[in-house]
């Protein structure tokens, strides 16, 4: 299963190298950014998270987001996705 979001990260987040392990382990793709290397990008994160810089947050090709989001709260908006 393949997806269509943005895992937007930092290298310090243990949820995100968590989810990342769950993702490649499942072989779903995704691309990553760093909010720390991107101000745009901790812009994003903020705007889907009430102004917090809360990671891992995932925006998917809809520009729906979810934040901190569990492995089968990713497979089920990806299945959701495939079926739209």
């Amino acid at each position: 299963m393949s997806g269509s979001f943005t895992m937007y990260t930092t290298p310090w987040c243990g949820y995100c190298h968590r989810l990342k392990s769950q993702l490649d382990r499942e072989g779903i793709t995704y691309d990553v950014v760093d909010i720390e290397q991107d101000p745009a990008a901790a812009e994003v994160v903020e705007s889907a998270n009430n102004g917090n810089q809360t990671v891992p947050t995932l925006v998917y090709a809809d520009g729906t987001a979810q934040t901190n989001p569990s492995l089968i709260q990713v497979k089920a908006k990806l299945e959701e996705l495939a079926t739209a």
